[in-house]
C-alpha cells in the first residue's frame, strides 16, 4: 500500500497519542483538540481495518497492532525530525558570522550600530568573541575580526576601517576639575591608563609637557574599564575617540584642555587571506565599511 500524503496527519496524531497513551496530552502537544486527535486515530483504524487502541474508562492503551505501528511511526518521524533539524542547523550555520574583536570596541562602537545591521540583514546570525588573546583563524574559528594595530598581519587580508585620536577626559563631577586649566595641570592628577602601547607619555610629549613625574595610579587591560574609572571620579583617563563617544553622549565624561593626538594605530577588518569569505561574512564586512563612510 502506497503511503499517501493525507495519511501523514493521522499518523502524526496516532504517534503522539501512542507516546502519551492519552489523547488529551497528544492534542496539547500538536495544538489540536482531543476530539481532533480521536478523529485522526479512528480514520487511521478505519483505513487499516484494525484497532490500534483499546479504549476504557481510564483512557487508552495500545493493541498489539497499535504497538507495532507506534514503533515504526515513532522511528520514522524521529528520523525525519533529525534530518529537518540538521538541515535547519546547516542553514542557520550558513548565515552565522563569527566575529572577534576588542571588548571595548564591541561595547561602545559596534553594539549601538548592530540594530541598523539587523534591520537591513535580518537573516545574518552573529557570534561575537571579545577575548583578550589574539585569536587564530583556524578551521572552526572566527570568520573575521576587527583588530587594533598597524594593519599588517601575516596570513591575513586587512581592510582599514577607521582611525582614532587620544585626549584626556574626566567626570564632570571630578573634584579637582576647577584646578585643571592646562595640560600641565593634568600631569599633577591621578592618571588612569589602559594597556595600549600608546599612552600618557606620548600625549604629554604631544602637548609639550616635558619631564613631568606622572602618577599613573590605575591601569586596566580594557579601555572601557579605564573610561568607567574616570566616570567614577578616580582620576583623569586618556580617552580613545571611538571608545569615548557614548560616554560623552550620556554626559558621563568631558574633555579636558590639551591637544588631540592622532593615534599611531587604527582599526582594521581582518580575515584569512587563503579563505574566501562566505556571503554572510562578506555582507558584514561591506556593512562595516559602509557604516564608517556614511
Amino acid at each position: 500500500m502506497a503511503l499517501r500524503a493525507d495519511w501523514l496527519p493521522a499518523l502524526t496524531a496516532f504517534e503522539s497519542a501512542a507516546r502519551h497513551q492519552n489523547f488529551a496530552h497528544a492534542a496539547e502537544e500538536l495544538h489540536l483538540t482531543a476530539s481532533a486527535v480521536s478523529h485522526h486515530v479512528r480514520k487511521l483504524e478505519s483505513r487499516l481495518g484494525v484497532a490500534l487502541f483499546q479504549r476504557h474508562a481510564r483512557g487508552v492503551s495500545l493493541t498489539a497492532e497499535g504497538r507495532q505501528l507506534a514503533d515504526a511511526a515513532g522511528s520514522a518521524l524521529a528520523d525525519v525530525e533529525g534530518v529537518l533539524r540538521s538541515l535547519r542547523g546547516a542553514r542557520e550555520e550558513h548565515d552565522r558570522v563569527r566575529l572577534t574583536t576588542l571588548h571595548s570596541l564591541a561595547y561602545t562602537w559596534l553594539m549601538p550600530r548592530l540594530p541598523a545591521f539587523t534591520r537591513t540583514h535580518p537573516q545574518v546570525r552573529l557570534s561575537v568573541d571579545t577575548e583578550i588573546a589574539l585569536t587564530r583563524f583556524d578551521d572552526g574559528g572566527p570568520d573575521l575580526g576587527i583588530r587594533h594595530g598597524p594593519g599588517h598581519w601575516p596570513g591575513l587580508t586587512s581592510h582599514f576601517l577607521m582611525d582614532e585620536a587620544l585626549f584626556p577626559v574626566a567626570s564632570p563631577s571630578y573634584p579637582a576639575l576647577p584646578d585643571i586649566r592646562t595640560p600641565a595641570d593634568i600631569a599633577r592628577q591621578p592618571l588612569i591608563s589602559d594597556h595600549a602601547r600608546q599612552g600618557w607619555h606620548d600625549w604629554f610629549r604631544g602637548a609639550n609637557v616635558h619631564g613631568p613625574r606622572l602618577d599613573e595610579r590605575y591601569s586596566f587591560s580594557d579601555t572601557t574599564d579605564a573610561m568607567n574609572a574616570a566616570v567614577h571620579g578616580l582620576g583623569v583617563s586618556l580617552a580613545r575617540s571611538r571608545i569615548a563617544a557614548p560616554y560623552f553622549e550620556r554626559g558621563e565624561l568631558i574633555r579636558l584642555p590639551g591637544p588631540e593626538l592622532t593615534a599611531r594605530w587604527g582599526y582594521f577588518i581582518v580575515y584569512p587571506a587563503h579563505r574566501r569569505l562566505r556571503p554572510a561574512a562578506q555582507t558584514l564586512v561591506d556593512w562595516l565599511l559602509d557604516t564608517v563612510r556614511s
